[in-house]
């Protein structure tokens, strides 16, 4: 079964879009556009057509008609001792998709792997994957790959913090190459708004995606060493970043004293997928610089504002941007991959 179309959505949202795909990001300009008109146009998945020959929705029907369903169990066992595996497991598909494609070379374990870079040092959910893949081996051996398990972990794990439900094509193969060096591309949280946009489209993803994607930030941690270059010493002011609410800067100081320590994603509601991400950045309460900055440029703010209003709105297009994010392959991987037996290792 190849990969269908989804029903362009158009909604009324007032201080909006009037076209995603009609504006030029590459320039910051406040004047450049006219945010009067308010009409977004919301792209699903026409743009996935490039990736029909390689992904299906049916793939393993008949060779193992059970896999999601054993994924799900799987999955809801580890989140429901632990509910904080949700949104590691989301973090660990997105390391996973913007180091060539989604391959699932992140969970390689050997010397000088992804795994082992500095970028992933606080990644989880790794023993989550390799559980799934030693129950999919005993009832599909040989048929089920990593990178769509962890896919599809993500998306039940997702389901599971209470987000949206969205379809999984499956047909990713996995890689048998991961170095260090090449994880170091992952945004660090302190990149300028032009930077992220380069980079997500570079990926093939939209300011859309950016912004939407950015709203998994809803739940989840961080550790305080992304933060505390905002607290105490930002840009060599010798001073915290103006643009944090001050209640929330001694919040995050008391919070944040180690850089060890963690820290909430979403001050307001962190066990609960909702749009509190949007509003936390309209009263200058997001935690990482890159958050922050999504409210104050012209390229971004308005779609993070309208995304405040539209909960519905919000969860249906982060399925959307989920599958396009999934659906980022690597020629190489899926020409000369594999399907894994251990998630840890390629096959010998």
């Amino acid at each position: 079964m190849r990969i269908s179309s989804f029903m362009i959505i158009t909604i009324f949202v007032t201080s909006f879009f009037t076209s995603i795909s009609a504006y030029d990001y590459s320039a910051n300009d406040n004047s450049a556009y006219d945010y009067s008109s308010t009409i977004l146009k919301v792209p699903n998945l026409a743009d996935l057509s490039a990736v029909e020959d390689d992904l299906s929705y049916s793939l393993y029907h008949e060779s193992c008609p059970d896999v999601e369903g054993i994924i799900y169990r799987k999955v809801k066992e580890w989140v429901t001792k632990d509910p904080t595996l949700a949104p590691s497991l989301l973090r660990l598909q997105y390391h996973d998709c913007v180091v060539r494609g989604c391959d699932a070379s992140i969970l390689l374990d050997h010397e000088g792997s992804e795994r082992a870079s500095n970028m992933s040092k606080s990644l989880r959910g790794f023993e989550v994957i390799n559980d799934i893949k030693a129950e999919i081996e005993k009832k599909c051996p040989k048929i089920v790959s990593c990178a769509d398990i962890l896919t599809t972990a993500a998306r039940d794990a997702t389901v599971l913090a209470g987000g949206p439900y969205w379809m999984i094509p499956f047909g990713r193969k996995d890689g048998r190459v991961s170095l260090a060096k090449e994880a170091t591309i992952v945004p660090k949280g302190s990149e300028s708004v032009t930077n992220l946009i380069e980079f997500f489209q570079s990926k093939g993803l939209n300011v859309l995606d950016l912004v939407v994607l950015s709203g998994a930030h809803t739940i989840g941690r961080t550790t305080c060493e992304s933060v505390q270059h905002r607290l105490y010493n930002y840009k060599g002011t010798k001073g915290p970043d103006p643009s944090l609410d001050p209640k929330y800067l001694n919040y995050l100081r008391r919070k944040c004293r180690w850089a060890s320590e963690t820290v909430s994603l979403d001050g307001e509601t962190p066990n609960t997928f909702d749009t509190q991400y949007y509003h936390n950045l309209k009263k200058n309460m997001g935690i990482l610089s890159t958050d922050q900055l999504l409210y104050s440029d012209s390229r971004t703010k308005p779609v993070a504002n309208g995304l405040s209003f539209e909960s519905t709105l919000f969860k249906n297009q982060f399925g959307v941007s989920m599958v396009k994010l999934s659906s980022i392959l690597d020629l190489t991987s899926q020409d000369d991959g594999e399907i894994r037996v251990d998630c840890k290792y390629v096959n010998h």
